[in-house]
């Protein structure tokens, strides 16, 4: 049973069941969920970048950490990520801090969203990274 104790609430969810279904619905998350594991699996492989919390459904928490780069220049460095990928206008990133340190959040939740997008963004991602180390 959902909790919902204004009846304005429940209408914007029954409307959401009412048009996809609850078996839609399910199918959806549970895909946004694969595509999120299949991001942490590449950033976990990838070696100067570090996955900063579990995963919890389509929600990725990530930090590029390369040698060379003093702990304190790197909230900068990922913040300067976060914004070239955000301003190549092809994907929104959000950030958060875990545990102190400033990480990259990439949260999967469009209906739209394929593979493709998502294998897009790491590799924004990567680009930025590359770029901004060299510089």
């Amino acid at each position: 049973v959902v909790s919902l104790g204004r009846r304005f609430r429940a209408l914007k969810l029954w409307f959401v069941l009412r048009y996809f279904g609850v078996d839609r619905i399910v199918d959806i998350l549970r895909n946004h969920i694969g595509l999120a594991a299949e991001f942490e699996s590449w950033v976990r492989e990838e070696p100067h970048f570090k996955v900063m919390a579990p995963r919890h459904f389509s929600v990725v928490v990530l930090r590029y950490q390369p040698p060379g780069v003093a702990e304190a220049s790197l909230e900068a460095l990922n913040a300067r990520i976060l914004d070239a990928v955000n301003a190549s206008g092809e994907a929104f990133l959000s950030h958060t801090r875990v545990r102190g340190e400033f990480a990259i959040r990439v949260a999967i939740g469009n209906l739209r969203t394929e593979r493709t997008h998502v294998a897009r963004v790491w590799e924004l991602i990567r680009l930025a990274a590359a770029s901004l180390v060299e510089v």
